[in-house]
């Protein structure tokens, strides 16, 4: 059947549309995608201001013509950090509901990580043995551990690429003290965490996903998307500290012109790679490798798991 994921992003909002049955891999069809920025246009208490409201619905009936035009059965709609937090959440789901017939399940961060550490066991199989998972999207940073398809224990920080920019880097390029301010935070929120996961030993294998990773990756040397999905693409804790203060001197234009680095993404590199550098320190990893599949492949599995078992 084709199936079709919604992914009301903290960045944008994303339409995967896949060919799927239960037992066979999921083929990806058509993508459509708008960025939105749900993160960056919080009001000062928290909540998603009338105008964000309006770009947000109108981009899900964008998604939801795209969605019939493919031909899709099974939507399943979902929203993460972004809505998630909001200080208005429940209005804002009500107007979508009411505006689109949408109701979009608002995941928890937990969520969120188990569902990406489901998604890249798929991908690596129980050969990659013990995995230590780190995702970082626009609002939120999610690592999980675990032997099996279920981690043995997931986090879900408010370390986002893009709620950091926000909050934290106001000038273009970032100055010195705020990128020093920043670390120590993030540092900070990520060490609290560390011994969640020390207790259960040394992974067998470090996987990263997200945007800001590939990006990370790419300008490290990794080879291009357009190689295909079975390049094996890594990014070492070296060379992403030696990148880290040249990114910081960078204007968003300047970064923008680096191989792999979308516009729409250069503005909150900086806060991303920081978030990077900081997990790789603190858990002491020396590489990661970089997966294709992450949230919304999850999400497609598990309801494939679902429609299997029923």
């Amino acid at each position: 059947m084709r199936l079709g994921v919604l992914d009301v992003g903290s960045n944008t909002v994303h339409l995967l549309v896949v060919d799927a049955h239960p037992g066979a891999r999921p083929l990806p069809a058509h993508s459509h995608k708008a960025e939105l920025r749900l993160a960056q246009l919080l009001d000062g208490n928290g909540a998603i201001g009338p105008d964000g409201v309006e770009k947000l619905v109108g981009v899900v009936k964008d998604a939801l013509q795209a969605a019939e035009d493919k031909g899709v059965e099974d939507l399943l709609p979902f929203a993460t950090s972004a809505v998630r937090e909001a200080s208005n959440a429940d209005d804002v789901l009500a107007r979508v509901k009411a505006d689109t017939g949408v109701e979009l399940q608002v995941l928890t961060g937990a969520e969120e990580a188990r569902l990406t550490f489901l998604a890249v066991r798929r991908w690596f199989g129980w050969s990659a043995g013990k995995l230590l998972v780190l995702d970082i999207g626009g609002g939120s940073l999610e690592i999980a551990y675990g032997i099996d398809e279920e981690p043995d224990t997931a986090v879900s920080l408010p370390l986002g690429a893009g709620r950091l920019t926000a909050g934290w880097l106001p000038d273009d390029p970032p100055s010195s003290d705020d990128i020093r301010a920043l670390r120590r935070h993030v540092r900070a929120e990520i060490a609290r965490t560390v011994g969640e996961f020390s207790r259960f030993g040394a992974p067998d294998h470090v996987v990263a996903t997200s945007k800001t990773f590939k990006q990370l990756a790419r300008i490290a040397g990794a080879a291009r998307s357009a190689d295909g999905l079975y390049v094996q693409r890594e990014l070492k804790r070296g060379p992403l500290q030696t990148w880290v203060p040249r990114l910081a001197a960078m204007t968003t234009a300047q970064r923008s012109a680096l191989p792999g680095v979308s516009e729409g993404r250069s503005g909150q590199l900086v806060a991303g790679a920081l978030v990077a550098e900081a997990a790789m320190d603190l858990l002491e990893v020396e590489t990661v490798e970089v997966c294709p599949w992450a949230l919304r492949e999850g999400v497609i599995l598990r309801r494939l798991d679902h429609m299997g078992s029923a």
